[in-house]
């Protein structure tokens, strides 16, 4: 059981960050494209990739985390994983309201800036806020692998007493 969610933990792990790095590689390209059909297009991509990589893998990564603490006593002692665990809440959170929120919204908006519907200058502002969430977001993530990896103790040092320097 163990291996298995540990497995699916870093499966989860992989797609979260390679969903986001493909979010900032197509977010990158907006500002060269020439029409609001292209943006429309490239907007609707983000959002797929936000529906079904994203979300489901952040969601994989979360549950599999959460239960990997349940399921296996000496996590609950170690400090590295409640680290982790706090982490993890927090690029759930972010990712929930920074980045899949904000994509779907996006697609929606520009397509009804296509259709006519909306003037397409509100556009404008959209990418802004979405590059500092999104490296927010995937730094978070790569910390928290990073603690996975290494695992630190996280333990209080303590101070050597005048008669243990001495001994």
């Amino acid at each position: 059981m163990k291996k298995a969610l540990k497995l699916l933990h870093t499966l989860g792990a992989i797609g979260l960050t390679g969903a986001l790095i493909v979010h900032l590689m197509l977010l990158a390209q907006l500002p060269h494209l020439e029409t609001l059909a292209e943006q429309a297009a490239l907007r609707e991509s983000i959002a797929t990739v936000a529906r079904w990589l994203l979300l489901p893998s952040l969601t994989v990564v979360l549950a599999c985390g959460l239960l990997s603490l349940a399921a296996h006593p000496p996590f609950r002692e170690a400090r590295w994983v409640w680290m982790k665990a706090l982490l993890g809440l927090s690029v759930f959170e972010g990712t929930l309201v920074s980045i899949q929120g904000p994509a779907v919204r996006n697609a929606e908006l520009t397509a009804r800036a296509l259709s006519g519907e909306l003037d397409p200058a509100r556009l404008a502002g959209m990418m802004h806020s979405e590059w500092g969430a999104l490296w927010v977001i995937l730094t978070v993530a790569v910390a928290n692998v990073v603690l996975g990896v290494l695992r630190p103790s996280l333990r209080r040092r303590r101070r050597a007493t005048a008669a243990e320097t001495q001994s």
